[in-house]
């Protein structure tokens, strides 16, 4: 396994981290707990989850896990967070976090979903930001990071007058248009840097066909390929890969053991195979930040991408929960085409509106 500093927090952490959300038997918990265990042994000391993740039961499956994981005499870290709009309601999640998962304090906590400037502005108004800050200084949680949608401009923009110990955002071979300037500018002022959704939300791995221009060499993974591309930025902590059972932990520690950093003329290439040969997709680049009425397109070609690849996909769930959005925004359209005009790869924008409304 590769550790990488934190930051400048002087943690090192696994650069593959355990993403708590995607257990497939979070009802067993003996189950779920020996995962993290497995994991544990495999190098990986990162464990990441979050209040809401099954309704709680993540986070209990962590306390279950604890006794366990210390009986291996390894290190490791938790990382939780919070999306609580005020002071009182970060104070009741961080009780609730204690005591789910059974610690005194915790090793990283998150704010949590921040997914517009204002949204951010609202909760700093609110107090959250001093809330989490006399947390630390409490000594209930050793390091306070920031977890967010935003994008790549708006995290350089947050993070000039915002001070946190670390950032966790999304980001991987098939959308970093989006965010490459957040993860620059994270880079910059040497925060820890974990990124979540490295396999592009599983589209990656479950559509190679589709995604197999992100290979470099005939003899990588799909999964190899995610992971390698992130990793080669020096600056990228961990990548936070969500685990459903113990093939998925191999298949990710697998990834670190032949990780050979992608090269400077690699990562161009990379990016002009996705200029010239990813086109039906959306890349995220955000171009088509131009609409007159303030439609966040980008948003909607984004979520499109993952109904392209599922048939079953709700699209309105992930414009709710990963952009803030809500699928009557494209009431507004008045088909002036200014995005289509903009869009570097000429995607049918306004006719992918209408299949999203139809398909709700």
């Amino acid at each position: 396994m590769i550790y990488r500093e934190y930051g400048e927090t002087g943690e090192k952490i696994s650069a593959v981290g355990f993403g708590g959300m995607r257990f497939e038997k979070p009802h067993d918990y003996d189950v779920s707990a020996e995962m993290m265990v497995h994991a544990l042994k495999r190098g990986i000391n990162y464990f990441d989850t979050a209040t809401f993740y099954f309704k709680g039961k993540s986070e209990e499956i962590f306390g279950h896990a604890r006794a366990e994981l210390e009986k291996t005499g390894k290190d490791f870290y938790y990382s939780t967070k919070s999306m609580a709009k005020d002071a009182e309601g970060v104070r009741i999640d961080l009780e609730h976090s204690l005591k789910r998962m059974k610690v005194d304090y915790i090793d990283f906590f998150n704010v949590w979903c921040v997914l517009t400037p204002e949204d951010y502005s609202s909760r700093k108004a609110a107090g959250v930001i001093d809330e989490f800050r006399k947390i630390k200084e409490e000594g209930l949680a050793k390091h306070i990071s920031i977890s967010t949608h935003l994008s790549g401009r708006e995290i350089r923009e947050l993070l000039k007058t915002e001070y946190f110990e670390g950032i966790t955002l999304g980001y991987s071979a098939i959308n970093f248009p989006f965010r490459e300037e957040g993860v620059a500018a994270a880079v910059e002022k040497n925060m820890g840097l974990v990124i979540m959704n490295p396999l592009g939300g599983g589209s990656i791995v479950n559509n190679p066909d589709e995604f197999s221009f992100i290979k470099m060499h005939e003899d990588q993974t799909m999964v190899d390929a995610a992971v390698h591309f992130l990793l080669s930025n020096k600056g990228i902590t961990s990548a936070l890969v969500g685990f459903g059972r113990k093939e998925h932990i191999d298949a990710a520690v697998s990834a670190i053991d032949s990780f050979k950093p992608y090269t400077a003329q690699e990562v161009a290439d990379l990016k002009l195979r996705i200029e010239d040969d990813f086109q039906s997709m959306c890349t995220t680049c955000g171009y088509c930040n131009v609409c007159p009425e303030d439609i966040p397109v980008w948003a909607f070609m984004e979520s499109y991408n993952h109904v392209m690849l599922d048939d079953s996909y709700k699209a309105a769930d992930r414009l709710k929960w990963h952009w803030a959005v809500k699928l009557n925004e494209l009431d507004k359209c008045t088909a002036c085409r200014q995005c289509e005009e903009a869009c570097t790869q000429h995607l049918p924008i306004l006719e992918r509106f209408e299949i999203l409304k139809r398909r709700g």
